[in-house]
C-alpha cells in the first residue's frame, strides 16, 4: 500500500441528502491523504437564511455510515460562522488554515463565500495560486436532469419512492425510536411498531408502502403506513406504523431502521375495523410481491 500524502482532501458541498450527486463529489479523490473530510453543516444553511428547513433526508446514523463506507469522515461547521467570509477568506482561513487542504473536490455548480459570490471559476484560481489540487465533478443526471436534494424531496412528498430512491442511490430510510401506541394493531392481528417523525423531517406522502425493516443487522419484509390513521378517531400526529413480517419481539425504546421501498396505496378511511383488517392482509401480500422483485432488497 502506498504511503498517504500529507495534508487533507476536503469534499465541498451542502451534502444535505448524500445522494448520487453528493457521492460523486465525496468519492472523487482516489489518492489517499492523511485526512479525508466531507465538510458538512451542523444545520442546513436554509435555516439561517430563511428560518425554515427544506426537509431532512438522511438520519444522523445513516449519514455516518454512508460517509464511512465512502472513505471519509464528516467535519461539521456552523453555517453562520462562515457565511460572512469572503471567498478568499473561506479558502485561506477555513480550508487551508483550519484543515490543511491539499486536495479539494466540489460539484459543477458549487458556490461559496459571502452572498455565494464565489463560483467554480474563482475556486480554480484560488486553488491554483495556493497549489491546491481541485477536482470539479460534472453533474450527475437522472431522467435527463441533475440529481438534487430538491428533486428528491419533491418525489418523496409525492410518494414517488422509486424515483427518490434511484436518485438517492439507496432506499430512503429512518430509525426513529419505537414508542408505545394504542396497540390497536394487536387487536387487528397485525402488531406494528410506532415511530413518530421528528421536526423538519421529509415525510413521505400519506399512504401504505412496501418496506424493509432492519433489526440488529437482520432485514425483514414489512408494510409501513405513514399518516395520521383516519380510521382511528382522535389521532393527528404524523407517524410511521410498520408491520414487520416474520419478526416477534419487543422493540420499544430501540431504533430499527425502516427502508421505504414503494407505495402501495394512499391513506384510506374504512367504515369498520374489520374492513381495515381485510385491507391490511391485502397490503401485506402486495408488499411481499413488490419485495420479491427487489433482489436482496438492495440495502
Amino acid at each position: 500500500m502506498s504511503e498517504k500524502l500529507q495534508g487533507a482532501f476536503i469534499a465541498l458541498g451542502t451534502f444535505d441528502g448524500l445522494h448520487t450527486g453528493h457521492k460523486a463529489v465525496i468519492t472523487a479523490e482516489k489518492t489517499e491523504y492523511s485526512k479525508k473530510l466531507a465538510l458538512m453543516f451542523s444545520e442546513h444553511p436554509q435555516l439561517s437564511l430563511t428560518g425554515k428547513h427544506p426537509g431532512i433526508l438522511t438520519m444522523p446514523q445513516k449519514e455516518k455510515e454512508l460517509l464511512s463506507s465512502w472513505g471519509v469522515q464528516a467535519e461539521y461547521i456552523d453555517f453562520p460562522s462562515v457565511a460572512q467570509l469572503s471567498p478568499e477568506q473561506f479558502v485561506d482561513e477555513i480550508l487551508v488554515g483550519r484543515y490543511g487542504a491539499s486536495s479539494i473536490a466540489c460539484g459543477f455548480n458549487y458556490r461559496f463565500g459571502k452572498g455565494a459570490t464565489g463560483d467554480v471559476q474563482l475556486l480554480r484560481l484560488l486553488c491554483a495560486e495556493r497549489e491546491i489540487k481541485l477536482t470539479v465533478v460534472a453533474e450527475v443526471d437522472y431522467l435527463g436532469e441533475p440529481v438534487s436534494s430538491t428533486r428528491i424531496r419533491s418525489a418523496i412528498t409525492q410518494g414517488d419512492m422509486q424515483n427518490a430512491n434511484a436518485m438517492l442511490g439507496r432506499f430512503f430510510s429512518y430509525d426513529f425510536e419505537v414508542k408505545h401506541g394504542d396497540e390497536r394493531g394487536r387487536i387487528l392481528g397485525s402488531p406494528t411498531i410506532n415511530q413518530f417523525f421528528v421536526k423538519d423531517f421529509c415525510v413521505p406522502a400519506f399512504g401504505v408502502y412496501a418496506s424493509v425493516t432492519k433489526i440488529d443487522g437482520v432485514e425483514y419484509p414489512s408494510v409501513t403506513n405513514i399518516g395520521v390513521r383516519p380510521t382511528i378517531e382522535g389521532t393527528s400526529e404524523k407517524r410511521s406504523e410498520t408491520n414487520i413480517i416474520g419478526f416477534q419481539g419487543d422493540l420499544y425504546g430501540k431504533h430499527p431502521e425502516v427502508f421505504v421501498v414503494e407505495k402501495i396505496r394512499g391513506e384510506l378511511k374504512f367504515n369498520s375495523l374489520d374492513e381495515l383488517s381485510e385491507q391490511i392482509a391485502k397490503d401485506r401480500e402486495q408488499a411481499l410481491n413488490i419485495l420479491r422483485k427487489v433482489q436482496g432488497y438492495g440495502i
